[in-house]
């Protein structure tokens, strides 16, 4: 894992009380207990440790923890 997928796994860790390695970066956040509410303050919190800001049409395909990391790649290497 590199630094942006560590970070972002610690981030929805921390935000959905679930250990790190007890979901898969393939989980869809909602199959992980997360509502629309959860869904928003882990984007705003993203947003907030990279420094990044993701569009509305952005965060609804951020689903799972790869989409995040695949966004926030796109993001910092422009």
């Amino acid at each position: 894992m590199d630094d942006i997928e560590l970070k972002v796994t610690k981030i929805i860790a921390e935000y959905l009380d679930l250990k790190e390695e007890s979901f898969a970066h393939h989980d869809k956040f909602t199959d992980l207990g997360a509502d629309s509410l959860d869904a928003v303050e882990l984007i705003m919190a993203v947003e907030d440790a990279f420094g990044v800001e993701v569009t509305d049409e952005e965060a609804q395909s951020l689903t799972t923890t790869n989409a995040v990391v695949e966004l926030l790649r796109s993001k910092l290497t422009k």
